[in-house]
């Protein structure tokens, strides 16, 4: 009889026992499970793991944290390409210590919550290739750090407003494929000072370009203007921009002369196709009396703005296929101009080993007197002629020895002034790389005289070589034909060699065929 009433006494114990503490979870869980609750599918299962019965969301997929005053906090959020639907909740800007946000190419839709803008330690939001709509909040500018915004491929649209200046740490701006509309404003651009990369193509933006646009000093890459509605002229402000910096201006209806100023003067044909009224270099479309601007003209009344857009209709677009036939027509009028330059190299060289049998101790005694005057390199020779002046095949002869360990820079051109030692300390940077050597663009003096420098490697091979690469020198610079650059100077030495030729800044031929 005393079993019974001790197994009840046992059971009143236990149920007076505390039950065990639940595990809360933090904000900043609470906060993800809003954006989980947020989708609609989830086609992968990546949230399947998202719980609330755990104490934080540190171990979720996607998400990263951070130790924070002793505390886990969420920094990253990384929902990308897993084609997830739904919107986003305005309870992610409660993240007040998330730095980047990654939600692009999914399929949410609705609007960018501009409570996105509490999340004050923000750096990177990246919500592209999704279906967002409604306008592009400019509270995000009160983020303090915010230099990352990549809302390209939606469908968000509305004007571009002048608190864009606001974003004043913004470094890549990309909002290319929407369809944002009216007119880019001027007076931002010159407070985004560190903006590396801006892509405003394929919208509905038109009006004019803003011309302070070219105060971007950290622009790099290319600028993206193309697929849009801009009209008037490309303004000569955009000179100004880094000559690294490529301009995409296709598919707009610009007009007028292209001005041919700083930067803009080395930007190739692809730069400014399809604006039907565009003339000048370096499109094949001849400007009829009309030079081109050197600043932007004063905002025009709607009476001259559509007399102008009358006269500029008149243009016909150059087409892609004349632009293959002229690449197609330099193309062989080079390979022409290449066959008869070797030509006339084998039968110079032919003609000068004949000289040489016949006689090879005048030629020695040749070569003392030239010792004896201290040339050096590869000279013009004893009688102080210039090839461009068309010396005769004895004058060749009478060149000077290549010798000794430097070299000279020697001026094949008569209107050509320049001393390697200006060459040298020249601003210079790299055009290309091939086969044939590295080709520099050197720009001298005030920038008035840009030339292209090939740079071919080291001389070596003796005398005998240099003398070959004179002839090939000399016999390249008697040559004036349009579709050949023409050649300035050339410079040897045993551990260099050296080609300088006109720049021409009109890009390559396979920039000009495929873009």
């Amino acid at each position: 009889m005393r079993t019974v009433p001790t197994t009840i006494l046992l059971l009143l114990l236990l149920l007076a026992l505390p039950p065990a503490p639940a595990v809360a979870l933090t904000d900043d869980g609470l906060a993800l499970l809003a954006f989980k609750a947020a989708v609609t599918d989830d086609p992968a299962s990546v949230l399947a793991k998202w719980s609330e019965s755990d104490a934080d969301p540190c171990r979720w997929p996607g998400v990263t944290c951070a130790n924070i005053s002793s505390q886990p906090r969420v920094v990253g959020l990384a929902v990308a390409g897993k084609n997830v639907a739904g919107y986003i909740p305005s309870e992610l800007g409660s993240l007040l210590f998330l730095r980047r946000l990654n939600l692009h190419d999914n399929r949410l839709s609705g609007g960018i919550p501009p409570a996105l803008s509490n999340a004050s330690s923000l750096h990177s939001i990246f919500l592209y290739n999704n279906a967002l709509t409604g306008k592009l909040p400019m509270a995000l500018c009160d983020l303090p750090r915010l230099q990352n915004i990549d809302v390209s491929r939606n469908s968000l649209s509305g004007e571009l407003p002048l608190d864009l200046r606001n974003c004043r740490s913004l470094q890549r701006l990309i909002v290319s494929r929407n369809t944002f509309s009216g007119e880019v404003p001027a007076g931002v651009w010159p407070e985004l000072s560190s903006l590396q990369q801006l892509d405003l193509s394929s919208n509905a933006f038109n009006g004019s370009i803003p011309p302070d646009l070219g105060q971007l000093p950290k622009l790099s890459g290319t600028l993206n203007l193309s697929h849009n509605q801009f009209s008037g002229i490309v303004p000569p402000e955009l000179g100004r921009l880094p000559a690294t910096v490529t301009l995409d201006l296709r598919f707009n209806n610009l007009s007028g002369a292209i001005p041919q100023t700083g930067s803009l003067a080395s930007q190739g044909p692809t730069a400014f196709l399809n604006n039907p009224a565009l003339c000048g270099f370096p499109l094949q479309v001849a400007c009829r009396a009309v030079p081109p601007p050197t600043q932007s003209p004063p905002p025009q009344n709607t009476s001259s703005s559509t007399a102008s857009a009358s006269n500029d209709s008149q243009h016909q677009p150059i087409k892609s296929s004349l632009i293959a036939l002229i690449s197609v027509a330099d193309a062989a009028g080079v390979a022409l101009v290449g066959i008869i330059l070797v030509y006339i190299y084998w039968k110079v060289k032919d003609r000068r080993e004949g000289r040489r049998g016949r006689g090879r101790a005048i030629a020695e005694d040749d070569d003392d007197d030239d010792r004896n005057k201290g040339l050096c390199g590869c000279i013009w020779g004893r009688r102080d002629r210039g090839w461009a002046d068309g010396s005769s095949d004895d004058e060749e002869e009478g060149d000077g020895k290549c010798s000794g360990a430097d070299g000279e820079l020697v001026a094949i051109d008569r209107g050509f002034r320049m001393e390697l030692d200006e060459l040298l300390r020249s601003s210079a940077y790299v055009l290309g790389k091939g086969g044939k050597g590295i080709v520099y663009k050197v720009v001298v003096g005030n920038g008035s005289t840009p030339v292209a420098v090939r740079r071919l490697g080291g001389g070596g091979g003796g005398a005998e070589r240099c003398k070959e690469f004179r002839a090939e020198a000399r016999a390249m610079g008697r040559v004036r034909h349009p579709n050949v650059v023409r050649l300035r100077a050339y410079y040897w030495s045993p551990d260099e060699k050296l080609v300088v030729t006109d720049f021409v800044g009109n890009g390559n031929l396979a920039t000009a065929l495929r873009g």
